[in-house]
């Protein structure tokens, strides 16, 4: 082929162009290179090949635009049609597939661009060619219309660029669509090579005029450039818009404007290229131009950075400026920013406004030293003197964020600049940070009086000063704040890697080893950081390092042992830890004289170091050869502190050795020397790591057997002293299943067997309790109380325990919740794993038999596992809840709906055994109900919470729906209970301690949670029944209620706790008062007259509070009688919370609206007229506002019963006080009433 070209070259220019428009560009644009440039300058192609090109080029392009539907109408190849079914190859025959006449020209016109590029390229520049000029400018005025080809338009541009770099005749009029069509590709493809190209022709756009209209669409992509990430990242696009600001003073304040707009939201790198532009094209800029970027732009920003309305906005603007603070040694820009500078930041610096100071301070400390280089040497020393009195007030200003900036800019303006102030400004300055700001109250000001510290030591010329000032900072290293102890740690750790530095000259070792033994782990950790060459090095040998080790723990046993803890995290070797273990192992066993707390200390860090080294299988052999049980049981006779016992009952889990004689009876006697265990952590921590290792040494069976045993002993001194019920069933360890510790649980049974008084054995059973309510919480170990041979006689005795303890709660300070908590959590871990195993049955029979799953698992079978142990214990808790508040019809009213769904063996011997349990019938005290004393009141609401707790639970598990209205009904008489004990304790005035307060808040809090949590889940769950409606009301009534008698008795602060902690309930209060509106078919007045029903019958507390508080305000200046009431600041706040909920919804605005028009009534009826003026003013002027007439059906209801009640009052009213109250009220709800009177006929006249 390329002989056949190289023949038709040679033969005519015309022969050449024919041949040459008929071959594949892609394979054959090597020929055409090798062939165009063989031409030579003395042959005659030079003058014929250019002219006979640029004829085809124009006959090409002729032909194009004479197309039927080149501009508008659909060509059949186009495109935009569905491309023409492709016929299938042979390889027998291959006919040619027909080209398209369209595609055939543009192939054709990109071999022509192609084959005049390599002539326009021609090294040597033989061709005539401005011969080829017209056809090149016939290409160029169609770049548009070839603009889809991309191939070709893209030749095209090519072209035209390469014309204009070569700076050939006419390359004026090959810009006009190339550049825009550049422009144009490099922001829809994002390629740099576009941008690099767009960069090389920016000269060629000041032959536009940007003045002219028609240049819009050009502008509009010249600003597009300055908002895209190409532009702005590469740096050839950086300066091409440097360029463009010189285009046009237009164009210029327009990009300016688009930069301003981008400061808000720029990122880094974005404001960074933005300040690189500005500065380019101030730099190059004129006259006008460059006076718009300094004193139209840059003074704009300098103001802004200081007036900024955040931080962060004022940072990114730095951010822009910071291009020309970077280069301020170029000439001119430091007299700019001091001139532009210089008026508004010393101003600024001393005004009012802390934020101006911050902001100004961050300016200033970036520019630093602001000065004119055209001053002479005693104005500059003027100007750096007050700057540095500026410094050192702001050090001493009010505002601790301005302090914080300024100890930390001084501390490197001196790192900076050192070598030019002068020395006592630098004492002056030195001197403030290390006796002020180091002691400033301020946690913030301290840490960056650290952090600027550590970076003044990057100045070497500090270091002589520094060495004597840096031993004041000792005192830091005990801050009370964790950031700031950090932080000097951090500065001791800078300090090692300084040339002639020690840190222990810094700060005393006994300062270090005291923070290294009781701080935070990040503290811990870096203190041995940096005592890790001195104690325990990698460059010595192993046995010079232990010893080392050995000297610090003998000389701070618990900072010795957190270092060994810490030591692997910092590098240490492993196999170096393991020798230390070993040393430390044969120095404990010796005879060496330690003291009880070296021993200790060498305990735990023999515990951390294993701790480390058992997470690799290697090591874990060489610590079960090392740690025999023998040396563990000597381990263990030497340590008494809970934690290190804890550490090594998991180091033996772990490791498991054989000889495990001696540990099984330790073990046994941490499990059951558990009185007092509920308030002690680290005898928790202890214990779980016993129960780990039982656990993994085989023994857990012995271990729940002989919480069993404990549990049956107080199970029977209840029985004994209070009259419990108690199951003929005694404990006996014969038919239990024999493990290799067996021999040795008889001495268990003597400690078991031992009598103590039944306020011994109830403490050792609450701690039992706990234990077992603790294990329940891990997979595997409860898996293995769900096995156990004495799972039943761990119940029963639990039910006991939690009979007494929840019947007698308000009558003994002892009685604890955790047999409660345990006997809950057992039953209801006992009903899940009797479902789950029933729901494997029944998988495993119909995968055997294949029948229908309905004859195995029905819903009826379903509840009756549930009911078989859930409901029993439901039945005893509320029961035992029943004698406890002294309500005999607590469950009186559900008993029959409890036995449509399964029947209760409820006989008059259990009646009578039940009634010996009253408090009245033992010993002690005799008076029922609320209790006197507040550690009383903490037991029994700790009580009652924890009976909330496992109906709260119940409920969410969904495992006794037909019990949801003795739930609402139980809690509602739980939570009355609490505001009775309250209220008699606020009027008898006891005074509580106020770890007593907190206490009781805390469990207040958990009781208002489990309430509101039953009450959510029960009216997620209902459909309008009307067996829980009454029941939901008045639950919703009794939460509200019992905020406001923790306010009036516990005071407000922890009244607003509880109310910013219950927020989320807020809803389904508002929904438990709307609940009677649930009820489907029931029109307004039914609904006003159940609402009226159950106010009157039970009616809250918290209306008569809202009216007080209303009342208040309406008479507080007109009748001196009138006392202010106590303020209930908390719970208005939550009623103004309510409030905004109700103008949410309509339609429970409606209903509770009602409460307070029933409430209302109740007032007028009582002839209480104060509790009327108030509830309707609330409902007329707060709920509503005073105009708006929109009121629901159901609030006109009682108002159509409520306002002729008014008049008649009003017309038998004689007293003058009480006769005005009612007019007031007529007053304020007269409007409403005229409104539906007669504008909507939804109230109506009723004759009496």
């Amino acid at each position: 082929m390329e002989k056949r070209l190289r023949s038709s070259l040679q033969s005519s220019a015309e022969e050449f162009i024919s041949l040459a428009t008929k071959q594949n560009l892609k394979s054959s644009k090597s020929s055409f290179k090798t062939l165009i440039h063989s031409i030579k300058p003395s042959s005659p192609l030079c003058t014929s090949l250019p002219s006979t090109l640029s004829d085809s080029i124009s006959a090409s392009v002729q032909s194009f635009q004479n197309l039927p539907g080149s501009n508008s109408e659909q060509n059949p190849g186009s495109p935009h049609c569905p491309p023409s079914k492709r016929r299938r190859s042979s390889s027998r025959c291959s006919e040619p597939e027909p080209v398209d006449e369209k595609h055939g020209l543009i192939a054709r016109l990109e071999i022509l661009a192609h084959i005049a590029l390599l002539c326009v390229s021609h090294p040597r520049k033989p061709f005539l060619l401005s011969a080829l000029l017209p056809g090149i400018q016939a290409l160029h005025d169609n770049l548009i219309v070839f603009e889809s080809e991309l191939s070709l338009s893209s030749a095209i541009e090519g072209l035209c660029e390469e014309w204009w770099k070569e700076n050939l005749v006419g390359r004026e009029s090959l810009i006009s669509q190339s550049l825009p069509f550049l422009l144009s590709r490099s922001l829809t493809l994002n390629k740099k090579v576009d941008v690099h190209k767009v960069c090389l022709l920016r000269e060629a756009f000041t032959l536009f005029d940007f003045d002219d209209e028609s240049i819009d669409d050009l502008k509009l992509l010249l600003i597009r450039c300055m908002i895209s990430p190409l532009y702005l990242k590469a740096e050839d696009g950086r300066r091409f818009l440097a360029f463009v600001f010189g285009l046009s003073h237009q164009v210029g304040k327009e990009l300016l404007a688009m930069i301003r707009s981008q400061i808000p939201f720029g990122r880094k790198s974005m404001l960074e290229a933005y300040g690189d532009i500005l500065f380019r094209a101030w730099r190059a800029a004129q006259g006008v131009s460059k006076s718009e970027i300094e004193n139209g732009f840059l003074q704009d920003l300098i103001d802004a950075a200081i007036h900024a309305s955040s931080g962060p906005f004022a940072s990114y603007i730095r951010r822009v400026l910071g291009a020309f603070i970077n280069q301020r040694t170029t000439d001119g820009v430091e007299k700019m920013l001091f001139r532009l500078a210089e008026p508004v930041v010393f101003r600024s610096l001393q005004v009012a406004n802390s934020n101006v100071r911050q902001n100004a301070l961050h300016l200033l400390l970036d520019m630093f030293p602001l000065e004119d280089p055209d001053s002479t040497k005693e104005e500059k020393d003027t100007l750096l003197d007050k700057q540095f009195f500026l410094l050192e007030r702001l050090l001493m200003d009010d505002c601790p964020e301005v302090r914080t900036i300024a100890v930390e800019g001084s501390c490197r303006v001196l790192h900076l600049f050192w070598e030019v102030i002068p020395s006592p400004i630098i004492t002056k300055v030195l001197t403030k940070i290390f006796v002020d700001m180091s002691r400033d109250e301020c946690t913030d000001v301290r840490v960056s009086t650290l952090n600027g510290i550590i970076y003044l030591l990057g100045s070497p010329h500090s270091h002589e000063i520094l060495k004597v000032l840096l031993p004041r900072l000792q005192h830091l290293m005990l801050d009370k704040a964790l950031a700031v102890r950090i932080a000097a740690v951090d500065l001791l750790v800078h300090l090692k890697d300084v040339r002639n530095f020690q840190f222990n000259k810094v700060m005393e070792l006994d300062v270090l080893l005291s923070a290294l033994a009781i701080d935070q782990p990040p503290v811990a950790q870096k203190i041995t950081k940096l005592l890790m060459p001195s104690y325990f090095p990698s460059k010595v040998p192993v046995e010079e390092a232990c010893n080392r080790c050995i000297t610090l723990v003998k000389r701070a046993p618990t900072a010795g042992a957190r270092f060994c803890k810490f030591a692997i995290l910092e590098g240490a070797s492993k196999s170096h830890l393991m020798e230390l273990v070993k040393v430390f192992l044969s120095l404990i066993l010796s005879p060496h004289q330690l003291d009880a707390n070296q021993i200790e200390g060498f305990l735990a860090a023999i515990c951390y170091v294993c701790d480390d080294l058992a997470s690799e299988a290697y090591y874990i052999s060489a610590l079960k050869e090392l740690l025999d049980g023998e040396k563990l049981r000597g381990l263990l006779s030497l340590v008494s502190k809970g934690e290190v016992r804890s550490s090594l009952f998991n180091i033996v889990s772990t490791v498991c050795p054989d000889d495990v004689v001696g540990l099984h009876e330790e073990c046994m006697g941490v499990v059951t020397n558990c009185s007092g265990l509920t308030e002690d952590v680290g005898r928790q921590t202890e214990i779980r790591s016993v129960h780990k290792l039982l656990f993994s040494l085989g023994g857990f069976d012995d271990l729940i057997e002989a919480l069993t045993a404990f549990l049956h002993k107080a199970a029977y001194r209840c029985h004994i002293k209070f009259g419990a019920d108690m199951p003929n069933q005694s404990v006996s360890f014969s038919k239990r299943k024999k493990s290799k510790f067996t021999g040795q649980f008889s001495i268990k049974l003597k400690i078991i067997n031992r009598k103590q008084s039944f306020k011994d054995d109830y403490s050792v059973a609450v701690g039992v309790a706990w234990q077992v309510r603790d294990l329940l919480l891990h997979e595997d170990f409860r898996k293995a109380i769900m096995k156990s041979q004495s799972l039943e006689m761990l119940f029963v005795s639990l039910k006991v325990i939690s009979e007494v303890s929840i019947v007698h709660c308000g009558h003994y300070k002892n009685m604890d919740i955790s047999p409660v908590l345990a006997y809950i959590a057992l039953a209801l871990q006992m009903t899940v794993d009797n479902v789950g195993r029933s729901i494997q049955n029944g998988d495993s029979k119909r995968k055997k038999t294949k029948i229908d799953s309905s004859k195995f698992l029905s819903e009826a079978s379903f509840q009756q596992i549930i009911m078989n142990i859930l409901e029993l214990t439901i039945d005893h808790v509320l029961n035992c809840l029943e004698k406890l508040l002294g309500e005999g019809d607590i469950m009186k009213n559900h008993d029959a709906d409890s036995c449509k769904s399964q029947p209760t063996n409820r006989t008059d011997q259990n009646s009578t055994k039940r009634r010996r349990l009253s408090p009245t019938d033992a010993s002690g005290p005799s008076n029922r109900g609320s209790t006197n004393d507040a550690q009383q009141v903490f037991c029994m609401v700790k009580m009652l919470t924890a009976v909330l707790k496992f109906m709260a639970d119940v409920t969410a598990m969904c495992f006794a729906p037909h019990k949801h209205g003795l739930f609402l009904n139980c809690t509602s008489k739980c939570v009355q209970h609490i505001i009775s004990s309250l209220d008699q304790l606020h009027r008898n005035q006891i005074q509580f301690k106020e770890e007593d307060k907190r206490n009781i808040a805390i469990c207040l809090k958990s009781s208002f949670t489990y309430a509101a949590k039953i009450l959510n889940l029960i009216l997620a769950g209902s459909s309008g029944s009307s067996l829980t409606l009454p029941e939901v009301f008045v639950l919703a009534n009794n939460m509200l209620d019992l905020i406001i008698s923790i306010e009036s008795c516990m005071g407000s602060g922890y009244a607003w706790r509880l109310v910013a902690s219950v927020k989320t309930w807020l809803p389904d209060v508002l929904l438990g008062l709307g609940s009677t509106s649930f009820q489907k078919n029931t029109d307004s007045d039914e609904e006003h007259s159940s609402v009226s029903e159950q106010m009157k019958l039970h009616f809250p507390k918290w209306p008569l509070i809202v009216a007080k508080t209303e009342l208040y305000e309406v008479t507080e200046a007109e009748d001196d009688e009138c006392s202010q009431p106590e303020k209930f600041s908390a719970f208005n706040k939550l009623l103004a919370m309510l409030i905004i909920l109700l103008k949410k919804n309509p339609n429970i605005m409606d209903v509770v609206g009602n409460i307070f028009m029933v409430s209302s009534l109740v007032g007028l009826e009582q002839k209480d007229f104060g509790l009327l003026l108030g509830l309707l003013r609330f409902v007329c002027l707060k709920l509503f506002k005073h105009d708006d007439r929109d009121w629901g059906d159901i609030m006109l209801s009682s108002l159509q019963e409520l306002f002729p009640k008014i008049d008649r009052e009003i017309a038998e009213e004689n007293d003058e006080d009480e006769l005005e109250k009612l007019i007031r009220a007529k007053e304020l709800i007269e409007p409403q009433w005229i409104y539906h009177l007669y504008e909507t006929g939804r109230v109506t006249l009723v004759d009496d």
